[in-house]
């Protein structure tokens, strides 16, 4: 059950992008014909897709990336992601 929901989640924070911030989340696909850069990670307590989205994004753009893939998403009390970064 734990696995369905985090691949909802996954799903819906992967395919959320807002223009006003620089980073575009990206999928998979996407993600072969760019160069990685590293990975961030967000984490909080009570919170909705889109705020992670929001934090990802931001973090994102703080390393000086121009887009992210989520690689990982666990929901409950506590939310925690973590994206892939690339140029």
């Amino acid at each position: 059950m734990k696995i369905k929901t985090t691949v909802a989640a996954l799903s819906v924070l992967s395919v959320l992008s807002f223009g006003a911030f620089a980073a575009d989340s990206i999928n998979a696909d996407q993600a072969q014909s760019r160069q990685a850069i590293g990975t961030v990670s967000v984490g909080a307590i009570s919170t909705s897709p889109m705020d992670m989205n929001a934090m990802l994004n931001k973090k994102a753009e703080e390393q000086g990336a121009s887009s992210y893939r989520i690689i990982e998403a666990r929901t409950g009390d506590h939310w925690h992601a973590t994206a892939e970064l690339y140029k």
